[in-house]
């Protein structure tokens, strides 16, 4: 799991060359946005997010493993590049990982929160998200 960490918070567009070694090659990979299998479809997936944010980086907080099955809490540390002089942003999250029998990982599930947060931080839509959540708990 101490590979893996190290891998994901020293990530940069450099190391996506290298994603065959953390993952299998038929390694499977979801989040709120995105559902692909295969090394080629994981790096477009992170290709994308080096093409659209600003200084895009990952800390991990905790990691519990058990058998082949892997759980990391992290922080997603990013800035919105369309957006000028906005903020670094947090998106808080948690990756499930099961590993094959060689230590790769074979299925990558991150689950983080869209709606609070990452549209929720957006200029306009922001604001009608946070008017619809107080909405919402009245």
């Amino acid at each position: 799991m101490a590979r893996v960490i190290g891998f994901f918070e020293g990530l940069s567009p450099d190391d996506l060359g290298r994603l065959d070694t953390l993952y299998a090659a038929d390694a499977r990979f979801k989040d709120p946005f995105n559902e692909v299998q295969g090394v080629p479809a994981i790096a477009a997936v992170f290709e994308h997010m080096y093409g659209v944010l600003d200084a895009p980086r990952f800390v991990v907080h905790t990691a519990v493993i058990d058998g082949r099955h892997g759980f990391v809490t992290w922080d997603f540390l990013f800035r919105f590049r369309r957006f000028e002089r906005t903020r670094e942003q947090c998106v808080r999250g948690a990756s499930h990982l099961v590993f094959a029998e060689d230590g790769r990982i074979a299925v990558h599930r991150d689950y983080w929160d869209a709606a609070e947060e990452l549209y929720g931080k957006l200029p306009v839509v922001g604001a009608l998200m946070r008017w619809l959540g107080r909405r919402a708990s009245t």
